[in-house]
C-alpha cells in the first residue's frame, strides 16, 4: 500500500493524473465564502454552513478549500486504487446542499461508531453523513468526530477508501 501523506490543499492546484483517469474533484480557485454566499440553499442552511466552516477549520487546523464545484475541504490525503490510479482528496469536509448538509471523512476511523451513536439525528451514506440541520446533532460530538476523522485520514496508510467498499 502507498504511504499516506498529509498535505494542505491549495486553491488552484491540480492532480498529476491526466486523461480519463484524472480526478474530477480537485481544489479550485473559488473561495468557500463565495460558494456559500451564492449556493442555491436556504438561509438556515447557509447559516449552518458558516458554522461548519469555522468549526471544521478550528478542529482540523486547516484552511477551507473548495474541492470541485460543491465540497469544502480541510487538508488532504493521498489515495491509490488497486488499478494504480491515484490522487488527492479532502481529508475532511462538507457540502451544503438543498436537501441536507453532507459531511465527509468522519466515518472511516476505527472507534467512531460510539461517537456516531451519540451524534444525534442524521442519515449515513457509504462514506458520508447527512444532517438536516446542525440543531439536530450534538456539536461537541461532531467536533470529536472531525478531530478523529481528520487525524485518521491524514496519518493512516489509506488505500483508496472507494476501492475498499464491500471488503
Amino acid at each position: 500500500m502507498p504511504e499516506n501523506r498529509t498535505t494542505s490543499a491549495t486553491a488552484g492546484s491540480t492532480t498529476k493524473s491526466a486523461g480519463k483517469n484524472a480526478a474530477k474533484t480537485v481544489p479550485t480557485t473559488v473561495t468557500p465564502a463565495e460558494f456559500i454566499g451564492h449556493a442555491d440553499i436556504s438561509g438556515a442552511r447557509r447559516s449552518d454552513a458558516g458554522v461548519l466552516l469555522e468549526l471544521m477549520q478550528a478542529e482540523t487546523g486547516q484552511p477551507p478549500v473548495m474541492w470541485g464545484p460543491s465540497i469544502i475541504g480541510f487538508g488532504s490525503y493521498h489515495y491509490k486504487y488497486e488499478s494504480g490510479r491515484e490522487g488527492d482528496a479532502a481529508a475532511a469536509g462538507f457540502s451544503p446542499r438543498k436537501a441536507s448538509l453532507v459531511l465527509y471523512g468522519l466515518t472511516y476511523a476505527p472507534g467512531v461508531e460510539p461517537l456516531l451513536e451519540r451524534l444525534g439525528k442524521f442519515k449515513r451514506g457509504a462514506g458520508c453523513i447527512y444532517v438536516n440541520k446542525l440543531a439536530d446533532i450534538d456539536l461537541d460530538v461532531l467536533r470529536e468526530l472531525i478531530r478523529t476523522g481528520y487525524r485518521h485520514m491524514t496519518t493512516a496508510n489509506v488505500q483508496s477508501l472507494q476501492s475498499q467498499k464491500g471488503r
